[in-house]
């Protein structure tokens, strides 16, 4: 394990704006469309990039923690997230959904083993997937952990975690809550979520993307809480984070630290913020502890992949890799 370090002006950046090579329309089955897309160099080392929320979608950033000459990039929105339809859909939307969508994605382009990267719930996904068919895994690089056990949504979501640490925002995300319905803030938000008035639904909504988009940097960041609050990104994000959670993503009990043996093989690197309110650290230091092999750097942010000293770490795990295998 590494122990934390303070940031350093010698600190990697993200690499130059791309524009994709291609974009295209997955067809999962007879109800889900996924929009893909590919960037960098088509015969660089294949890396699969696995977006947050569940139900947050791409950002145009997220192709730039790869070095574009090196590494074939493909990125794709989710189930129901970003631009993938229908936009918000739960119907057939789970972690084992998506899991068949990143192996059918990857026999679509031919590709026989690539690196996987995630962080928030693309971490959760991306140790589902891997630990799922680990002969098809170059590498890891996981940012943000969360193991989807039930103490780290309450950690979250209920009254006695993060509201303790965000204490005005929290009075911000039970304000559409009834009093007598908070002592069980994922059941009275599912049932505004899933109303069948629409203004409902999106004021909770963005009540709920609020919250988390207040939650996500270091820093203040009014602007990142206004974008997730935007109607076209906490819709899905919200609805799709509920119905996840409120099934414990389909996963037994700590199945995915039992299950990390599948992959104890496979080169490995773990970024996590030291002061992330969203995903505590304990989660990352509790993958490390069963996964020795894996390399965990605990740096100074909080949970947002876009702080410098995460993207540092992300862009350095991602060229030891190119390194390695390009």
């Amino acid at each position: 394990m590494t122990p934390s370090f303070p940031n350093d002006a010698a600190m990697r950046e993200l690499y130059p704006e791309i524009e994709p090579n291609r974009t295209w329309r997955f067809r999962a089955d007879a109800r889900h469309e996924l929009r893909v897309e590919e960037c960098g160099n088509p015969a660089g080392l294949p890396v699969v990039f696995l977006h947050g929320g569940p139900g947050a979608g791409l950002a145009t950033y997220h192709r730039r923690f790869f070095d574009p000459k090196r590494f074939r990039i493909v990125l794709f929105d989710q189930r129901g997230a970003g631009q993938s339809t229908p936009f918000a859909d739960l119907t057939d939307n789970t972690t084992w959904h998506l899991v068949a969508d990143i192996e059918a994605i990857r026999a679509e382009l031919g590709i026989e083993r690539w690196v996987v990267f995630g962080g928030s719930w693309g971490s959760t996904l991306g140790l589902a997937y891997a630990q799922a068919h680990p002969e098809r895994v170059l590498g890891l690089v996981l940012r943000g952990i969360f193991l989807s056990r039930p103490a780290e949504v309450r950690w979250f979501y209920e009254e006695g975690g993060a509201s303790w640490i965000l204490p005005e925002k929290w009075q911000r995300f039970i304000a559409p809550i009834p009093p007598d319905e908070r002592g069980d803030m994922m059941a009275a938000y599912w049932r505004r979520l899933t109303s069948d008035d629409e203004a409902v639904r999106i004021a909770a909504a963005q009540a709920w993307g609020a919250w988390e988009g207040g939650g996500i940097t270091l820093v203040e960041s009014p602007d990142t809480e206004a974008s997730f609050a935007a109607p076209e990104v906490a819709v899905s994000l919200a609805r799709i984070e509920a119905h996840y959670f409120r099934n414990h993503c389909w996963f037994e009990p700590d199945q995915l630290l039992r299950d990390v043996h599948k992959i104890q093989h496979i080169p490995a690197t773990i970024v996590h913020g030291r002061y992330d309110i969203i995903c505590p650290v304990k989660s990352a230091c509790d993958l490390a502890a069963a996964w020795p092999e894996a390399e965990l750097r605990i740096v100074l942010a909080g949970h947002a992949a876009s702080e410098p000293a995460i993207v540092d770490q992300l862009v350095q795990a991602t060229d030891r890799l190119a390194d390695r295998y390009a």
